[in-house]
């Protein structure tokens, strides 16, 4: 399988060794030159290794979550945020959740063939499929893939009924898709905005888009009759949940039909790159930051059990869940249902080509 250079002319090979037989190659792509820099940051020089698994739809049967698929058309995240729950799922693969998380990436071209096939299977039932749950699908290298935008194609065309998870404005591209879906009842998209401060968003998320940029999208997919979601996630204490209630308030002011929000998680090999990321930025807070996260988590750096993972318990997380829920009132901001039609469906009649 090769892996494409992305960032620049003359890259050199990584010679970090990858699993199951993967063969890299080199190529010659300055299509990220292009790329405009994120408030300053300078995109990272990645690699992209193209990956053909056998499916694309993953199932979960976890009781804290609102859907039971999902679709990854990506492994690794370019935008570089530093509390993000999926950076140990690189280890998989011999690399490491920090710097080969962001800039060691996974493609894979065939997600809407193999979405194609798995629709087609006789007795499929039909429930939401949701996108972004793991790495974001409208990180940069999309606009090179469009992925994505192929695996959207053909939810549409089979009417089968859609959520979207992002931090990045590159969704609006696609609104041509899930525009009419949403009509339909098909479609829905979450915006995740953490931060309205630009030294935190540039430190904490380096090479996501400006918040500004993502309350611009909430705007257009809001205009365009698209059921819209403001994530405000995650919450860090003593670093970002002093803006829950601007946050909120933009976020309504901007479109979105209803919020949630989540306190940062801190799984496997993330705690070590937040701690040396606070020690880093905030060395002032760093273990203000650390006790509370603890407190939340019931004493230790992270808490994985179900339901307790995604709301935290004691003090800390009652008052960030009163004053979250005090902002979204105020602000007329209900809770996130997504409540999308499943009556739609038509089932593929034959098999789809490839399209990458």
């Amino acid at each position: 399988m090769p892996v494409e250079s992305n960032h620049g002319r003359g890259a050199t090979r990584n010679d970090t060794p990858l699993r199951f037989g993967l063969q890299e190659r080199i190529v010659d792509g300055d299509w990220l030159d292009e790329v405009e820099l994120h408030d300053g940051v300078a995109p990272r020089r990645t690699t992209v290794t193209i990956e053909r698994p056998r499916t694309i739809v993953t199932r979960n049967s976890s009781p804290d979550i609102g859907f039971d698929r999902s679709i990854n058309p990506y492994r690794g995240c370019e935008h570089g945020c530093i509390y993000c729950f999926a950076r140990p799922s690189h280890a998989f693969h011999d690399l490491s959740p920090g710097v080969d998380f962001e800039s060691r990436l996974f493609a894979k071209p065939d997600a809407a063939g193999l979405l194609h096939a798995e629709l087609g299977r006789k007795g499929y039932e039909v429930k939401p499929i949701a996108l972004g749950t793991n790495t974001d699908p409208y990180q940069p290298i999309e606009t090179r893939y469009k992925i994505t935008r192929s695996v959207l194609q053909t939810l549409f065309e089979l009417k089968h009924p859609f959520t979207i998870t992002t931090k990045s404005d590159r969704v609006v591209r696609d609104l041509d898709i899930i525009g009419p879906a949403a009509r339909m009842g098909l479609a829905a998209v979450a915006l995740s905005v953490t931060s309205l401060d630009p030294k935190v968003h540039r430190t904490l998320e380096p090479r996501a888009p400006a918040p500004r940029k993502r309350l611009a999208a909430i705007k257009a997919l809001s205009e365009e009759g698209v059921p819209t979601y403001l994530s405000v996630s995650p919450v860090v204490p003593h670093i970002t949940d002093m803006e829950m209630e601007a946050i909120v308030a933009a976020g309504a002011e901007a479109g979105a039909r209803s919020a949630f929000f989540l306190p940062v998680r801190l799984p496997h090999e993330v705690a070590p790159l937040f701690k040396a990321w606070l020690d880093e930025h905030y060395p002032d807070r760093a273990r203000k930051v650390m006790a509370t996260i603890r407190d939340l988590r019931g004493g230790k750096d992270n808490d994985p059990r179900f339901f307790s993972r995604l709301r935290g318990q004691g003090v800390w997380a009652d008052l960030f869940r009163k004053r979250f829920e005090k902002a979204c009132r105020d602000h007329g901001l209900g809770r996130a249902k997504f409540n999308l039609n499943c009556s739609l469906f038509e089932p593929p009649q034959g098999p789809q080509l490839r399209l990458l």
